[in-house]
């Protein structure tokens, strides 16, 4: 959850780790710290709140006299799990006899116990952290005049751990080495000309390398100036594959938007029409996902498919299980990944279970989809990082391909998860039941949906408007029907996320089993109420609203005339066929989420307590 940048080379260390940690701060974090191996040994230097407070302080101690000058080196933002939020549990932690610096994302489980039996040979510790546990460990262990030197210690020590982790070491005693390794937390090492950055996320080294290698599970790479060693854990040789980094530098500036979130929002047409390029053809009217190609028989046989994710994600997987019902008619459940992966869930042969993942990296979906597949599923992904865990562990998988998303809160993959969700419906449901025509009618309102957007953010001025007449409410909802009750969901999500307003999101008819006894005078509800099957129904709820004292704000289609009598505030969207609507409806409730945000001052690209990647359960 937290970022990682380690670096070996000819250059000062310091400048570049404090770069990459400024380029790792949207994944979230309460403070920071960097080691340095110098002439005088491991300097470390902690602070509790943004980089920039770190960089003060640095600054501060170079004026003393510490320079922290070195061109090796390792820095690190916590989001904290084991012990408060303190400049003694930030990272890096050392140990109390060999010289060893260590960074971890991830969660040590049996910390406890091996915080016991250092203790009892002896360990003094500072802080109340699982990695402070880990690193005593490896010193511990560490016996270079017995041939056990910094990486055979770090192998020893994590085949007595259990949990997740992600780790870059470092000592005093072999000042021309680092050693990182792997399990269930991201980790990659950028490969560059006589130097290496290791880092949680590709953002960190691409200004380095384009070139990395993705670290599997229980991976162990030893590296120097000279060239690197990828083993496990028992130090059997394994052979990297190296990917090249589909980043631009350009992707990850804010360019001239104020906020990473906004750049975001505002990317969604161009980032659409990246996801649907080339997966059209028009001659057939149908859909081509290289990705999934290879198992289409086993697809159009499916017997049922299981959508499992969190968060947003979750969200698109809720879309898709309308879409794949009523597109692809075959029998379609949503599950939180964090529920799915304990509940002893059952998997018939011809089941198809869809991990969904912007990051690739979530933890509980990780878990999700290995449970899966030691039951016989197939398993495919959706993901938008390119070499991704879930990327690699997958049969196969569709690739979202919106561009980097640094903001916290998801908008643009978002709408490429939805997008794919489609494209792989109309994909199943060519090959079962749909017709040319009809298919070929959807793909090309779906191709049309870009420049709708473009229409819909281009009102985001009157957005902004109708946002902050309601922006010191603390209490909201957010209703739809069908395919757009995930969209409410969403848009609750949003505000919650960035503005810290309370919100809720429901189907429109659940509303009157219970929490209709919220509505108080003056509450905004954000009904989305664009034309389809169900507008009646919804134009029934927003009466039971209005009637107890509530302020509705309609998502509501073009042309719709009689909206405006019976809600406060109307937002239009064109029109659209209703299994593409929920790609048009979220975009206003992702603007007025951030406008929220902004008005109420807020930090909107990091949000507190809140990580972009979940990597711990």
């Amino acid at each position: 959850m937290c970022g990682i940048v380690a670096y070996i080379g000819q250059k000062d260390a310091k400048p570049i780790l404090l770069e990459g940690l400024k380029l790792l701060e949207y994944r979230g974090y309460d403070s920071a710290g960097v080691a340095v191996l110098t002439d005088a040994g491991v300097e470390v230097a902690r602070a509790v709140g943004r980089v920039a407070v770190l960089e003060d302080k640095l600054e501060q101690q170079a004026k003393s006299g510490k320079a922290f000058a070195g061109t090796l080196g390792m820095a690190h933002t916590r989001w904290a799990t084991h012990g408060g939020v303190t400049e003694i549990n930030a990272h890096p932690h050392q140990d109390d006899q060999a010289g060893i610096a260590i960074v971890h994302n991830g969660i040590i489980e049996n910390y406890a116990a091996l915080r016991k039996l250092l203790e009892e040979k002896g360990h003094t510790f500072q802080t109340e952290t699982d990695t402070e546990v880990l690193a005593m460990l490896i010193g511990e262990l560490y016996a270079p005049s017995e041939g056990v030197d910094l990486e055979k210690a770090v192998q020893a020590a994590l085949r007595e751990v259990t949990g997740a982790y992600a780790i870059v070491v470092m000592c005093a005693q072999e000042p021309d080495v680092l050693v990182c390794a792997r399990k269930g937390s991201p980790l990659i090492v950028g490969v560059g000309n006589g130097e290496y950055v290791v880092a949680s996320d590709a953002s960190a080294i691409v200004r380095h390398t384009t070139q990395a290698i993705p670290l599997d599970d229980y991976n162990v790479c030893r590296i120097t100036r000279e060239g690197f060693r990828t083993s496990d854990l028992q130090d059997e040789q394994v052979s990297p594959k190296v990917m090249q980094i589909e980043m631009d530098l350009e992707e990850i500036e804010l360019g001239g938007f104020t906020h990473y979130m906004q750049k975001e929002i505002f990317e969604q047409p161009a980032s659409m029409r990246n996801t649907l390029r080339g997966r059209i053809d028009h001659n057939e009217g149908k859909v081509v996902l290289g990705g999934v190609a290879g198992f289409a028989k086993e697809l159009v046989k499916a017997k049922r498919v299981i959508l499992t994710a969190q968060g947003t994600a979750l969200h698109s997987a809720m879309i898709g299980e309308y879409l794949l019902e009523d597109l692809a008619k075959v029998p379609t459940e949503c599950e939180y990944a964090s529920e799915f992966r304990y509940r002893n869930p059952i998997i018939e042969d011809g089941t198809v279970v869809v991990a969904i993942s912007q990051s690739g990296e979530t933890a509980d979906t990780l878990a999700a989809l290995g449970e899966a597949k030691d039951r016989g599923a197939l398993a495919l992904g959706v993901v938008n990082a390119v070499g991704s865990t879930i990327a690699r562990e997958t049969d196969a998988g569709v690739y979202l391909r919106v561009g980097p998303e640094i903001g916290v809160a998801s908008t643009k993959a978002f709408l490429g998860q939805v997008t794919v969700l489609t494209l792989i419906s109309l994909f199943m449901g060519r090959r079962r039941f749909m017709s040319q025509v009809e298919c070929e009618q959807l793909l090309t309102e779906l191709e049309r949906v870009p420049t709708k957007i473009e229409s819909i953010l281009a009102q985001a001025d009157e957005i902004r408007k109708v946002t902050e007449k309601y922006v010191t409410k603390e209490n909201w909802l957010f209703l739809g029907r069908g395919y757009n009750y995930p969209v409410a969901m969403e848009g609750a999500l949003k505000l919650k996320e960035i503005s810290y307003i309370h919100a809720e999101g429901m189907p429109a008819a659940e509303m009157k089993h219970g929490p209709i006894a919220l509505i108080t005078d003056g509450m905004p509800a954000v009904f989305i109420a664009n034309r389809g099957a169900q507008y009646e129904k919804v134009i029934s709820n927003i009466e039971e609203v209005r009637s107890r004292g509530g302020h509705v704000i309609a998502i509501a289609t073009e042309g719709d005339d009689r909206i405006g009598n019976v809600a406060e505030d109307v937002i239009y969207v064109p029109d659209i066929p209703e299994p593409l609507s929920p790609l048009l409806t979220v975009v206003p409730l992702q603007l007025m989420a951030y406008y929220a945000a902004v008005a109420r001052g807020h930090d909107v690209d990091k949000p507190r307590n809140l990580a972009k990647s979940v990597t711990v359960e």
